[in-house]
């Protein structure tokens, strides 16, 4: 389940004062800090802007937007305790993401990137209706997938597999 997270409460998260309770193995202190000032510069012009992944009461994973929204595409990252990961945690968190962006008439897409290697994470992506869109070289993460998903087309698919539109 998603829980928005205000930049007081990723804040507070990064400071140790987490409104629930934490998987121990979440995330290393400077990610944190790092998704604080995500969650607080980019929430001042676009929120929600981060998400707490909350399974069975507990603090397991995060999703936020990297970037500021451009022409009503947004940029998302995640991240799940490695004692959570292999449940489903991110298919279904990514899943709940493009179910309130899809709602969201200022965002029409949602883009993420994932390391070549990082083969879980692409599956999480392709589970949710993304796809491949290129690659590029980050100076700090190396060989990087750049997915997207169009909300209208994933709008349309979703209505046609619940067959609303026959």
């Amino acid at each position: 389940m998603l829980v928005v997270a205000d930049k007081n409460v990723v804040a507070a998260l990064a400071d140790g004062a987490a409104p629930l309770p934490v998987a121990p193995d979440l995330e290393a202190p400077e990610v944190l800090v790092m998704l604080a000032d995500l969650a607080h510069t980019i929430g001042e012009v676009f929120a929600p802007a981060a998400w707490l992944i909350v399974e069975d009461g507990t603090i397991v994973g995060l999703l936020s937007l990297v970037a500021p929204p451009a022409a009503g595409v947004i940029a998302i990252g995640y991240g799940i305790a490695p004692s959570w990961r292999g449940r489903g945690v991110a298919t279904r968190a990514v899943a709940e993401l493009i179910a309130v962006a899809a709602a969201d008439a200022r965002i029409v897409a949602v883009t993420a990137e994932t390391a070549v290697a990082n083969l879980a994470s692409q599956r999480v992506l392709a589970a949710n209706g993304f796809g491949r869109t290129g690659e590029r070289t980050d100076p700090e993460d190396g060989q990087l997938i750049v997915w997207r998903v169009d909300l209208a087309v994933t709008t349309f698919m979703q209505l046609a597999a619940l067959d609303v539109l026959a």
